[in-house]
């Protein structure tokens, strides 16, 4: 059986794909997750977008893997505790569901993890034991792999990094925390900072301002956005340092809608990391995009199906 079914679920939009076994999307949608109409809401969409792709064809499908934002209990499947992005999403028993629903074997693990698991599988990550994966989007999640196998941790939280703190009297964040990276390097991360940096600049150019357009605005020099992402760049190059030190990757792999900003900001936040990180640590990694790029989420979702039967019928342990 050469196709899965993918499911990639966020707070905004959910990613439904049909997937093969070399990685590539043979059809997909995207629909709305609505979420603020509850979890139950969202549960029907995601039975439904998965029916819809099976009756579309013909194929014989393996599995399905579902990714979603949120803390996840691997074993079980189940939602262990996520934020307000998904009210009322913690409990969610996603695995039970869809398996007694479609009678196919189902793995459902975090949303970031399942990237990482694309990475491995078909991106950057096939070369190295040793990496951590940050997206860069809505939010900051993140995901490590040390020796080949994921660190869930004793919740399935393990990984998230966008909550570590790079500035102790920083804005709050609504983990609780304050100054955490993703209060400035996601997306709206991103947009806060340039509203910010704009200070005596037309006002005008607030309104609406998108971390797309502070990024087009970077790389052509404008005042402002050269402000806002030196500030940026210096704490994501911050974060990345604390990680280096902590886990001695080969590789951080940078994914989402922010790492699609080019060489240029890959250069300078590579010359910002390098002048905060040991030397004797630094040698040993390397910054990189992701190789798969937007469709990460829903085909690591997918590859969940067969990266796990291999490693059944091998009995290994990885990932």
């Amino acid at each position: 059986m050469n196709y899965a079914i993918g499911v990639d679920i966020g707070g905004t939009k959910i990613h439904f794909a049909l997937v093969d076994k070399a990685g590539r999307i043979i059809r997909h949608e995207i629909v709305p997750t609505l979420a603020g109409l509850g979890p139950e809401h969202v549960m029907q969409t995601v039975l439904g977008g998965i029916d819809k792709l099976i009756r579309q064809g013909e194929e014989q499908i393996a599995g399905i893997g579902i990714g979603s934002a949120g803390q996840i209990d691997f074993a079980t499947g189940a939602v262990s505790f996520a934020v307000d992005t998904l009210p009322g999403w913690t409990g969610t028993p996603i695995k039970q569901t869809v398996e007694q629903r479609f009678g196919l074997t189902v793995y459902v693990d975090n949303d970031v993890n399942v990237i990482a698991i694309a990475e491995k599988c078909f991106g950057a990550g096939r070369q190295y034991e040793h990496y951590v994966c940050l997206a860069l989007g809505t939010g900051v999640g993140g995901a490590v792999v040390a020796d080949g196998r994921l660190l869930r941790g004793t919740s399935g939280g393990a990984g998230e990094l966008g909550h570590s703190s790079v500035q102790f009297d920083g804005p709050r964040c609504s983990c609780g925390n304050y100054g955490c990276i993703e209060m400035y390097a996601s997306g709206t991360g991103i947009a806060r900072v340039a509203l910010e940096a704009l200070g005596d600049d037309d006002a005008s150019n607030t309104r609406g301002l998108s971390a797309k357009e502070v990024l087009a605005d970077w790389t052509v020099g404008a005042p402002y956005a050269v402000r806002a992402m030196g500030v940026v760049i210096r704490a994501l190059a911050s974060a990345i340092s604390g990680i280096i030190h902590t886990f001695n990757p080969q590789a951080i792999i940078i994914a989402g809608g922010v790492a699609e900003a080019g060489d240029a900001f890959f250069a300078a936040l590579e010359k910002e990391a390098a002048a905060r990180t040991s030397p004797g640590m630094w040698k040993d990694c390397r910054i990189v995009p992701s190789y798969i790029g937007a469709g990460a989420g829903v085909i690591g979702a997918a590859a969940q199906v067969w990266h796990y039967a291999e490693e059944r019928s091998s009995k290994q342990v990885s990932l």
